[in-house]
């Protein structure tokens, strides 16, 4: 099975499971995503760099939380799911399954800045089948894989 099938597939049944949990009226929300590195402070700055998140809180050297704003008093005010990282032993990563998904408006500028500031990109970015939305997979500095999301141009 491609990467990309997988990845839709996964994408299908979190879609789904989502939506089977808001008819049930479970109240249930993405709180925050976490990943993993050896250097989380190493790892902060890739995502500050690259996706222009800030430092939301932080629980001794081995845990922060980042989140999107225009500063970090509007980052911590942000309500939206945050990006945590937790130290890990080692960057050895190897399921892709598990992965961050961002919405982007500007995939060649993203991929500019990723791989400014230490990533590297898994695929260059593709136009998904027909449906207009481009698609890019990439890695941080930290090995986590990570997906991003282009709508369409109307």
């Amino acid at each position: 099975m491609t990467g990309i099938r997988k990845t839709g597939l996964a994408l299908s049944f979190c879609g789904a499971l989502l939506a089977a949990l808001s008819v049930q009226g479970a109240g249930v929300t993405l709180n925050s995503a976490r990943v993993g590195a050896a250097n989380v402070a190493a790892l902060e700055k890739f995502y500050e760099t690259a996706f222009g998140m800030h430092e939301v809180q932080k629980i001794g050297d081995n845990e922060v939380m980042l989140n999107f704003g225009d500063s970090v008093a509007s980052a911590k005010a942000n309500p939206a799911a945050q990006i945590v990282i937790m130290h890990r032993a080692a960057d050895d990563q190897t399921d892709k399954i598990a992965h961050l998904i961002f919405n982007v408006t500007d995939m060649k500028a993203t991929v500019a800045a990723i791989i400014a500031a230490g990533g590297k990109m898994e695929r260059d970015p593709f136009v998904f089948g027909n449906t207009g939305i481009t698609i890019g997979l990439g890695l941080d500095p930290a090995g986590n894989h990570f997906e991003m999301l282009q709508q369409p141009q109307h």
